[in-house]
């Protein structure tokens, strides 16, 4: 007796506009909810599930999952296994999810504003000040590694340019820091809404620089 051939297996296919526009195929891609957010997190480099998770406050293990899954899809993350010890899986963006940079960024200082008070719901990473202060580190000729020191914690961010598809900042102390800034959260924001220019707050002492290279004396206007 012949064997009953099984039907093809089709991909599932994701809700559309059916819109001949960019935009919305842009959106097709990326207005889902957390995705936006899940690329700001895989700026900082490759992630594990388990730490994006954690820097994801409120998202769900299921939808976690599920975004992840259609942006590989789309081509805007890949999947890899770190070679031992490690032996974990880790999440990175593509050159494509990494060209969102400048549409986070973009939106970031569109929604600043908004940050005029901080509600007692809201959770805080100390990295997620990184987009809005890289607009302000925006002109730097030097090159190198800036650690952000907050009262919420520590990050570092690469100024003066980077090549795509590289991370623009990463969570924590960096390994080699080319110059060191202290301020609060609230000359973060004043920089991200355009209020207030880095060189203004140096000079003003609102922000501390440390560091004796050409990156940190620049940042000091030396």
């Amino acid at each position: 007796m012949p064997r009953q051939q099984q039907p093809a297996t089709r991909p599932v296919r994701r809700r559309s506009y059916d819109q001949f526009c960019a935009a919305a195929r842009a959106l097709d891609s990326v207005g889902d909810r957390w995705t936006l957010l899940i690329v700001r997190e895989l700026l900082a480099g490759p992630r594990r599930y388990t730490d994006l998770h954690a820097d994801l406050p409120g998202v769900s293990t299921d939808v976690l999952a599920s975004r992840l899954r259609d942006m590989e899809q789309s081509g805007l993350a890949t999947r890899r296994r770190l070679p031992p010890p490690a032996a974990a899986s880790v999440y990175e963006l593509t050159a494509r999810g990494h060209a969102l940079m400048p549409v986070l960024a973009a939106l970031a200082e569109w929604g600043a504003p908004a940050l005029a008070e901080r509600r007692p719901t809201d959770a805080v990473r100390a990295h997620w000040f990184a987009l809005p202060l890289l607009r302000a580190l925006d002109g730097l000729t030097h090159v190198g590694t800036v650690e952000v020191h907050l009262d919420e914690g520590e990050f570092h961010v690469r100024a003066g340019g980077e090549e795509d598809g590289a991370a623009v900042y990463g969570d924590g102390p960096a390994a080699r820091a080319d110059a060191r800034i202290a301020l609060d959260v609230e000359v973060c924001l004043e920089l991200a809404r355009g209020g207030l220019t880095l060189a203004e707050a140096v000079a003003g002492g609102r922000v501390e620089v440390s560091g004796d290279g050409p990156l940190a004396a620049e940042l000091r206007r030396e």
